[in-house]
């Protein structure tokens, strides 16, 4: 398509996806880390283009970004679209942004045809949403409603090793504010939430559709640091039956949890089940020796609660018996969770 044929929301949203991709570029992708440079950027350019259109402008206590264009009634509950604007290290530059910068899109088309809406509209920008930066879940969003447990504050950034407190201190917001449950949004005054998202499978492309309306939102659990312990053992002095060796009984966890998966998809039931990193200690694995500890992360996904109960509960299971087998043992380490989410059948309705 070309830029004559976009609307002025269109060819807005095109220049600052391009700007983006250019300011955070970090091949193949880019790289707008959790409280870093290029998250900060992203919200400067966000912040700038809204108060150009005539929004006022704000942040939370977390770093939030809310802009809001004015309805005719300012004490009706507020259409908010927003998203995120981190990114996972080499990341895609629509992942998160596109929903960011579709809100200032419907932005400008309002403010550029004069209309002005019954009611406030919010796009909303959140801090930290990728894990990969923090061993958390959805921080930035937890924070905006103040819901974001104190502990969290000291997680640590993953390459950095600075707690998350550290790195909003630096940023410039209030981590004593967010510590204290100060919400930067009251969710009693929305009315509706809506996000723009990339597809991150293949369903419309399969399907050859050009967009979808999603219905629901999988809840799921996370361990971020969980370990497989055995003994270290030379590789060729340690006997088979000496051997407890991590790496087996890390293998046996997987097949264990990929067998259950089967099992329930058998049974109509759709899930994931991701082991996302796996990595052993460098300065003691090699070439020749058993591995004694193996560390790993497990996400596991449902939209159904039923179905994340039944995957833990084996999960747990699982440790016990392959201990037993391997002679190893499992510690789970730091658990995070989330709640499957229905979405709403009317505001479905309007967008079908």
């Amino acid at each position: 398509m070309s830029n004559a044929t976009l609307t002025a929301g269109g060819s807005l949203a095109g220049h600052l996806l391009e700007r983006l991709a250019q300011a955070t570029a970090d091949p193949p992708g880019v790289t707008r880390a959790a409280y870093g440079p290029g998250e900060r950027f992203a919200h400067a350019l966000i912040r700038d283009e809204a108060e150009q259109l005539g929004a006022t402008t704000r942040v939370d206590a977390a770093g939030n970004l809310y802009l809001t264009l004015k309805g005719r009634d300012p004490d009706l509950p507020a259409i908010v679209i927003g998203s995120h604007l981190d990114s996972v290290p080499h990341g895609g530059n629509f992942d998160g942004a596109a929903g960011v910068v579709a809100g200032l899109a419907v932005m400008a088309e309002l403010v550029g045809q004069s209309i002005r809406l019954p009611r406030d509209l919010i796009v909303l920008a959140t801090r930290a949403e990728e894990a990969v930066w923090f061993p958390l879940s959805y921080p930035g969003s937890q924070a905006a409603l103040g819901l974001l447990e104190p502990a969290a504050l000291e997680a640590k950034r993953s390459d950095s090793g600075r707690t998350l407190a550290e790195h909003m201190r630096e940023e410039g917001f209030d981590p004593d504010a967010v510590r204290r449950g100060v919400p930067g949004i009251d969710a009693g005054r929305i009315a509706a939430f809506v996000e723009v998202h990339i597809e991150q499978g293949p369903r419309l492309v399969a399907s050859g559709a050009p967009v979808g309306i999603v219905t629901g939102i999988a809840g799921g659990f996370r361990y971020v640091d969980a370990t497989c312990l055995g003994d270290y053992a030379h590789s060729g002095a340690e006997p088979r039956f000496a051997r407890h060796d991590s790496v087996l009984g890390f293998a046996d966890l997987v097949a264990g949890l990929e067998a259950e998966w089967d099992a329930l998809e058998r049974d109509g039931h759709e899930a994931t089940i991701t082991f996302g990193r796996v990595q052993s200690d460098p300065a003691q694995h090699g070439g020749s020796r058993v591995l004694g500890e193996l560390r790993f992360t497990l996400d596991v996904r449902s939209a159904e609660a039923a179905v994340l109960d039944r995957i833990e509960a084996r999960l747990h299971a699982l440790f016990t018996e392959v201990g037993k087998k391997r002679g190893v043992s499992f510690e789970a380490g730091p658990r995070f969770t989330w709640e499957p989410a229905t979405m709403s059948p009317a505001l479905i309705a309007r967008l079908d």
